[in-house]
């Protein structure tokens, strides 16, 4: 299946901008990959527009209905605030009234107070943004910082979904499936891996060598749940 325009823009801007690479790169797993990708990466205009934009159409097409974006310290801060925007100009009559959030690392003793940026989460329906999922730890804490300001998490959206085993997991599931799994939940991605795979014959990855080594790493660490 071919993949979407804003797929291949997005993917486009990430090769261009280094924000994915291809080599060999030592995981915090120990496990050694064919790829990183790391959405720091995407800190011009030029390519901030394609992952913002590629986000917006995501959450249009696949993320349930929700009231705050939220975007966890520190990542997900500046993606919650500008995809936002993304939505708006996407759809404003739809997106109109969506607000975005993030947390402070550290509560606020003076002002406002607090450790919660932007919209309030009381009674909401909160979609979080961030990068990537990796062990999930991130999310697990996002999700129960909502929970304790009365917000329902009904979803989660990254960058990208690697699709691999957790190493100390069952051997089929991956960080992402564990945390549907876990809370009953969507986690939506812009690309997967799969997505990755499928770019070489879309001339976004032009090498087949690197294809190679990133469907020989898929076949011993690709997750299936």
């Amino acid at each position: 299946m071919a993949l979407s325009q804003y797929k291949q823009d997005f993917l486009n801007a990430a090769i261009r901008g280094g924000a994915l690479r291809f080599g060999s790169f030592e995981l915090k797993s120990k496990r050694v990959s064919p790829y990183f990708f790391n959405s720091g990466d995407f800190f011009t205009l030029e390519l901030h527009i394609p992952i913002t934009d590629a986000y917006a159409h995501t959450i249009a097409a696949e993320a349930p209905e929700f009231d705050v974006l939220f975007g966890p310290a520190y990542k997900g801060i500046p993606l919650a605030a500008t995809v936002l925007y993304a939505l708006g100009r996407l759809d404003l009559a739809k997106y109109r009234n969506t607000a975005y959030s993030y947390d402070r690392k550290e509560a606020k003793d003076h002002g406002e107070g607090g450790t919660i940026v932007g919209s309030p989460l009381k009674g909401k329906r909160v979609l979080i943004i961030d990068d990537v999922v990796s062990a999930g730890t991130a999310k697990r804490q996002a999700i129960d910082q909502i929970r304790a300001q009365g917000g329902t998490v009904v979803g989660i959206v990254v960058a990208l979904d690697r699709e691999e085993t957790l190493p100390d997991g069952d051997g089929k599931t991956s960080a992402i499936g564990q945390l549907r799994k876990e809370y009953n939940i969507p986690v939506i991605a812009i690309v997967k891996l799969n997505d990755i795979i499928a770019a070489g014959s879309e001339g976004v990855i032009s090498d087949p060598a690197v294809i190679q080594r990133i469907q020989e790493y898929q076949a011993k660490y690709g997750a299936t749940e």
